[in-house]
């Protein structure tokens, strides 16, 4: 089975995507824990393991356990990505490492 990638996102972002080959969800934010559920049970840990995009309005509509659980896994991997029209930006990654290893300053 071939790696896939999936979005899941505003219908905007989603079509940029498509251009470059993903599997493009544009579903009603309170729908959106039940398909990234989905998504990470179709995914699953093959060979080849897919990747799965989800704009920072999405993430922003999941119960915080499910999009921590789904960050820290390893199969599929899971990435927070901004819109296209920039209306949510994911969190600062570097600002969010730094914190945690206590070099916030």
């Amino acid at each position: 089975m071939a790696a896939r990638c999936v979005f899941i996102g505003d219908e905007l972002s989603a079509a940029g995507w498509r251009l470059a080959g993903a599997d493009c969800h544009r579903p009603a934010l309170a729908d959106t824990p039940e398909l990234l559920r989905a998504m990470r049970r179709t995914l699953g840990c093959d060979d080849e393991p897919g990747l799965i995009l989800i704009t920072a309005e999405y993430a922003a509509a999941l119960p915080p356990a499910l999009l921590a659980e789904a960050l820290a896994a390893q199969c599929p991997p899971c990435v927070v990505v901004p819109d296209t029209r920039g209306r949510v930006a994911p969190e600062d990654l570097t600002a969010t490492l730094k914190r945690q290893l206590g070099l916030a300053g």
